[in-house]
């Protein structure tokens, strides 16, 4: 390329826009049919755990918390999940949904992919559970 090429280009550069945006500064409104966090309605699930037969990465576990009182928990793997949504289309009693409004997802540690769902009090009994379990630490 000559020289004198060059500099026309430069010059011209200097005096337009940036192409770019200033993300995380600059945001702009996600579609609605984008397809980010899993939502997971707790009062509307039967425990068929259809979602977790049907989801191609593995990505969902149902846990009962108690299966008399019809309570659930789901635990979400999002470092695992394609955002496909095949387990949205498969529940048919409209418990899980992708949410369009929580998309920045990135995180540094494994720990930050695993996203718990479902009622407070059952959360607790869950966090109880999981602390049982681990051997030398006792409740």
């Amino acid at each position: 390329m000559r020289i004198g090429a060059m500099i026309g280009d430069v010059s011209r550069a200097l005096f337009k826009r940036p192409a770019t945006e200033l993300y995380p500064f600059e945001r702009r409104k996600a579609p609605a049919r984008l397809r980010g966090l899993l939502a997971f309605e707790p009062s509307r699930c039967t425990g068929c755990k259809i979602c977790m037969r049907d989801c191609p990465a593995r990505a969902l576990e149902l846990v009962v918390v108690d299966k008399a009182t019809k309570r659930f928990a789901m635990k979400f793997h999002a470092d695992r999940c394609t955002y496909c949504a095949q387990c949205v289309v498969s529940c048919n009693f409209d418990a899980l949904s992708m949410s369009h409004e929580q998309w920045e997802l990135a995180g540094l540690a494994r720990e930050q992919f695993l996203h718990t769902f479902g009622r407070d009090e059952d959360l607790a009994v869950l966090r109880e559970r999981e602390a049982a379990s681990r051997p030398g630490q006792g409740v």
